[in-house]
């Protein structure tokens, strides 16, 4: 049995898992990268710059981050190491869901492909890869987006007025966006879908340069590819993910308590007050964690399915043993009756 005969089910518990474990592992960084992505301050050199005092100057805390290590001193300060963990449960809840649903219609949605449409046995272009983690990216968001913005609104809530996940779902619902503001930033998170999409075809073309023809990979090689795939795609999709962390997060309160209606209000507010530059804040501890997590994933995941693979065998196996028993005990009852059946005439015969 080859890895590729595991149901789409089996796939998807592989990658939820291995995402659940890769992310608890590296919160703390989920959330300095979330706050620094959320917080506003303006350009050096703006005419109208704010005050080092302003509040204003960030976007849900009073105090400002100069970077990762800064931000970590900060909330440890501030709200204790439990800070570094608010908001866990519905993240974890989060990534649970989104890569339980992109895995299974990715390795769905595949599947289809090479056996309805390329049903030559080369592996699938650069191109359709791409296409299929986007396809396979849009169908979870549409389903799991809820769950991102509370989070997202969890890990920015200034300290004081935090809440639990229930709390700041109806907080979300009672705002002026009613039922929709859970579904805040679904536009940007279908154009992100390009994020997973680059990602995971980046790591099936970089396998298979790397390790043509290998279909188990070791841990470190799952890894080594999971965190250059990884890294390549959060590159190339940063603007759009700081995008949709403001969107989803409180607005500023430069803006009076108005959210954003689109990412794109959301990077021409970031360039105003900050640069070109800020659609890149936070890069550094996105990069980290999401190399981490992509490397910790593919790693979990890879010894997961192969797991999976050895399952099957072994229950194939007993299957095929009961199976050989079964027929063994069927024709020996067919012996038996053939058997009596033999005697009954014999005696008939005698009697005649």
């Amino acid at each position: 049995m080859s890895k590729a005969e595991i149901p789409p089910w089996g796939l998807a518990i592989a990658g939820s898992t291995g995402a659940v474990l890769a992310n608890s592992l590296v919160y703390p960084l989920d959330i300095v990268k979330t706050r620094l992505q959320v917080q506003i301050k303006k350009r050096p050199n703006s005419s109208n710059k704010l005050a080092e005092n302003d509040s204003s100057a960030t976007t849900t805390n009073d105090r400002h981050y100069n970077g990762t290590i800064h931000a970590i001193q900060t909330i440890l300060e501030d709200e204790g190491i439990m800070g570094l963990y608010s908001g866990m449960a519905g993240s974890l809840l989060g990534v649970a869901s989104t890569n339980f649903a992109y895995f299974y219609w990715y390795s769905t949605v595949r599947t289809l492909y090479l056996t309805r449409v390329q049903k030559n046995t080369s592996a699938p272009n650069t191109a359709v890869e791409l296409a299929l983690g986007a396809v396979a990216g849009a169908l979870a968001q549409l389903f799991t987006i809820p769950i991102a913005v509370v989070t997202t609104r969890q890990q920015t809530q200034p300290k004081g007025d935090k809440k639990g996940l229930l709390a700041t779902a109806k907080e979300v619902i009672d705002s002026e966006d009613g039922y929709s503001g859970l579904w805040r930033g679904l536009k940007a998170s279908l154009v992100l879908v390009v994020n997973p999409a680059i990602t995971y075809g980046a790591y099936q073309r970089l396998k298979d340069v790397i390790y043509p023809g290998k279909q188990i990979l070791r841990a470190h090689e799952a890894f080594l590819l999971g965190a250059m795939s990884k890294s390549l795609a959060t590159i190339a999709t940063q603007p759009l993910i700081v995008a949709k962390v403001g969107l989803q997060s409180r607005p500023p309160p430069a803006r009076n308590g108005k959210p954003f209606k689109s990412f794109g209000e959301v990077m021409a507010f970031i360039i105003h007050h900050e640069g070109a530059l800020g659609l890149f804040k936070g890069i550094g501890p996105q990069i980290l964690k999401g190399l981490l997590v992509q490397g910790l994933l593919m790693m979990t995941k890879e010894r997961l399915e192969l797991a999976f693979v050895l399952l099957f065998r072994y229950v194939r196996m007993i299957r095929k043993e009961q199976l050989a028993k079964l027929q063994k005990i069927a024709a020996e009852k067919v012996a038996a009756a053939a058997e009596q059946t033999k005697l009954v005439a014999e005696n008939v015969a005698a009697k005649a």
